[in-house]
């Protein structure tokens, strides 16, 4: 298994594909990266040499933010929207969807299990 950017690549997949499981990584960047590390996109990983691996290596860490870094960024950007008080960031509050989706129906990924509320009862005379 190749370890690149502290995640093992899957040795059974194809170069293209296995990069994807790098948190950052989808698959147009994935076929960026193998084609600058001149690397065949159908090429399995089990297949990559040490220079080639080297070579991905060095350019995801150049070139890509990925894993930790990402994944903290991405969340000091949201802190901030929380501090500034805007719309996005009372939406992040709350737990409801950031980018205009309506909750009416939907909307259950963010908004978690539907909590069911009783009805009133009626008085009876």
């Amino acid at each position: 298994m190749a370890r690149i950017a502290g995640v093992d690549v899957p040795d059974n997949k194809r170069g293209e594909i296995g990069l994807t499981y790098i948190y950052g990584i989808g698959k147009r960047s994935a076929q960026k990266i193998l084609t600058e590390a001149g690397v065949d996109l159908d090429k399995k990983v089990s297949e990559w040499d040490d220079d080639e691996a080297g070579k991905i290596r060095t350019i995801i860490t150049e070139q890509f933010k990925v894993e930790g870094v990402l994944k903290s960024e991405i969340q000091l950007s949201i802190k901030r929207l929380l501090d500034i008080g805007c719309y996005r960031g009372l939406r992040h509050r709350k737990g409801l969807p950031v980018r205009g989706q309506k909750t009416k129906n939907n909307a259950r990924t963010r908004k978690g299990r539907r909590k069911t509320v009783a009805n009133k009862k009626k008085a009876v005379k």
